[in-house]
């Protein structure tokens, strides 16, 4: 009888340990919401006694981004080692997605918009801040990846700190048209990238036109004129939740950039075109009502959430290349 007492009580506490980890599993699997850019930079400065000046509502954002990442629901899961943790791939999926948009701010803000011409000095912040981005993202081992990311949130906060002192000159942020293009052209490569790993979630015959434009063009090895892209089952999910990740720091981003850039934007008459990039991004953000990323055919039964997601993305990419066009006039 101890015996069988003893049996059963294990089970039910093995049943309430795996019950548990499931619910937490379910509440760390929700993404943080939108916030507004600019609310967020005034709040910023209100509290540390800083000035409004170009460039610190897209700063504010970049930190804010980052530290939504790391202190979200159930903080960064990447790297966890432990339940339930390690058996999530979503979050950790959405986490990469934002992590790849802030790595490409962070270098474009070290080496374009805090720099005047190109042989002017770094930023020693950003100097400092942009390689924390790019460690490794599944490190758990000390240093760990928050422990970097971190650090790049405190280089971030004096770079904001020298930027929003009006007594201090060494500390810039250039808004120009060019350094835009650079930032967005880098975004385009980003958004056309997952587009394509999205659109493969059914499976095509595509003509290989990696060469194409060029009649002098090489490439390392051969390539069949015909290649097939199909991604595997398994990585459907993946991709989506990184793409929507991806989707919602850019966002962000873009939104601080119109604050930032305005002068810019209004002086190329392209505002409306930033403003329609970001209508596309923010339907990336819309509730995903099933528990499962479904996968169906082009024109079958079922729906196809990764193409929904591609078409989003792609149009928001077909904008990006106009606004670029736009800020390459005169």
């Amino acid at each position: 009888m101890t015996q069988f007492f003893s049996t059963k009580t294990v089970s039910a506490g093995i049943s309430i340990i795996v019950l548990l980890f499931v619910l937490l599993g379910f509440w760390w699997s929700f993404a943080p919401d939108t916030f507004n850019v600019r609310q967020n930079a005034q709040d910023m400065a209100a509290q540390k006694g800083h000035q409004m000046v170009t460039g610190y509502t897209t700063t504010s954002t970049l930190i804010k981004v980052t530290e939504m990442m790391l202190y979200k629901n159930g903080g960064y899961i990447t790297n966890d080692v432990l339940p339930p943790g390690i058996f999530m791939d979503n979050i950790p999926a959405w986490e990469f997605g934002v992590l790849e948009m802030s790595r490409d701010l962070a270098l474009s803000m070290r080496k374009d918009f805090s720099r005047s011409q190109s042989q002017s000095i770094e930023s020693p912040q950003l100097v400092q801040a942009q390689p924390y981005y790019n460690n490794d993202s599944n490190r758990w081992i000390l240093p760990s990846s928050e422990s970097r990311y971190e650090k790049a949130i405190e280089q971030l906060y004096l770079y904001q700190a020298e930027l929003g002192n009006i007594d201090s000159v060494n500390t810039q942020f250039y808004a120009r048209a060019d350094n835009l293009r650079d930032w967005l052209k880098q975004v385009e490569k980003r958004l056309g990238s997952l587009s394509q790993k999205l659109s493969a979630s059914v499976g095509s015959d595509v003509i290989n036109t990696e060469l194409a434009g060029d009649p002098e063009a090489r490439q390392s090895t051969p390539q069949n004129p015909v290649v097939r892209n199909k991604t595997s089952w398994f990585k459907l999910d993946d991709n989506f939740y990184e793409a929507r990740g991806a989707s919602w720091a850019l966002l962000h981003f873009l939104k601080a950039i119109e604050v930032d850039f305005r002068d810019v934007l209004e002086n190329k008459n392209a505002t409306i075109s930033l403003r329609q990039i970001i209508r596309e991004l923010e339907a990336t953000q819309e509730t995903v009502y099933t528990p499962v990323i479904l996968n169906g055919d082009g024109f079958g039964m079922l729906a196809n959430h990764s193409l929904v997601m591609a078409n989003y993305i792609s149009r928001a990419n077909a904008a990006l290349i106009e606004l670029s066009e736009l800020l390459n006039q005169g």
